[in-house]
C-alpha cells in the first residue's frame, strides 16, 4: 500500500550516480576555465608582441592553439579579452594597496608605504608583459579602458594623500599642499614603472627601486 520505498541498494545506486554526475560537472568547468585562462595567456604574449592594434583574433587563435569557434565561445573578440587582462590585473593591483596603519605599535608609515611599494613593483613585474600593453596600448583605447585607468590611478592617488595626511598629523611630514605633493608622487611611480619594467627586459632589483622612490619622495633633493 502506498509508494514504496526505495531499498538500500537503490538509495546508494542514487547517490552514486549523483557523485558521478557531480564529478563530471566539475570536470568540464575546471577544463572550461583551463581553455579560457590558455586564451588569456595566449592574448597576453601576443599583445606584448604585436600591439594590441596590431593584432587580430587569428594571431590569438593561433596562438591560443584553438578552433576559431572555441574562442567565440569564451570571447567576442580581442576587445574582451583586453578588458578582461585589464580588469585581472588591476583587481590583483588593488588587493596590495593596503592601508595606512596609525594604530599603536604598528609599523613607521615610511615602512607601510615602502611594503606597499614593493607588492606594487613586484606583482607589475611578475605580470611585466600585461603591464607593457597597458602602458603602451591601454591609453585612449576606448572610453570604458580610460575610465578604468583613470579610476585605478585616483584610488592610487588618494592613498597617498591619506598617507601623507596621515604622516602630517603625526608630525612625520612637513606642512606642505598634500594633494599636490600627492599627483607628483604618483607620477614618480608611474615614470619608474615605465623606465625599469616597460622599455626593458632587463632584471630589476626592485627593493632598491622601491626604496630610491620613497627616499626621493620623502626627502627630495636636499639633505
Amino acid at each position: 500500500r502506498g509508494e514504496s520505498v526505495p531499498t538500500t541498494g537503490t538509495c546508494r545506486e542514487v547517490r552514486m550516480s549523483e557523485e558521478a554526475i557531480d564529478g563530471r560537472t566539475l570536470r568540464a568547468q575546471k577544463a572550461r576555465e583551463t581553455r579560457r585562462r590558455q586564451i588569456l595567456d595566449a592574448a597576453i604574449q601576443v599583445f606584448a608582441e604585436k600591439g594590441y592594434h596590431q593584432s587580430s583574433v587569428s594571431d590569438l587563435v593561433q596562438a591560443a592553439g584553438v578552433a576559431r569557434g572555441t574562442f567565440y565561445l569564451y570571447f567576442d573578440g580581442k576587445s574582451a579579452i583586453f578588458h578582461e587582462l585589464l580588469d585581472e590585473l588591476l583587481g590583483t593591483l588593488r588587493s596590495r594597496v593596503q592601508g595606512v596603519d596609525t594604530n599603536p605599535g604598528a609599523p613607521a608609515i615610511p615602512l607601510q608605504l615602502r611594503t606597499t611599494l614593493d607588492r606594487v613593483l613586484s606583482t607589475l613585474s611578475d605580470n611585466r608583459a600585461l603591464c607593457r600593453i597597458l602602458l603602451r596600448e591601454a591609453v585612449g583605447l576606448d572610453e570604458d579602458v580610460d575610465a578604468k585607468l583613470q579610476s585605478f590611478y585616483e584610488g592610487l592617488r588618494r592613498y597617498i594623500e591619506s598617507a601623507l595626511q596621515k604622516g602630517q598629523d603625526m608630525g612625520y611630514v612637513r606642512d606642505m599642499d598634500i594633494e599636490v605633493a600627492a599627483s607628483c608622487a604618483l607620477g614618480t611611480v608611474k615614470e619608474v614603472v615605465s623606465r625599469y619594467l616597460v622599455r626593458t627586459d632587463d632584471e630589476v632589483d626592485l627593493e632598491t627601486v622601491a626604496l630610491g622612490v620613497l627616499d626621493f619622495n620623502l626627502r627630495g633633493f636636499v639633505g
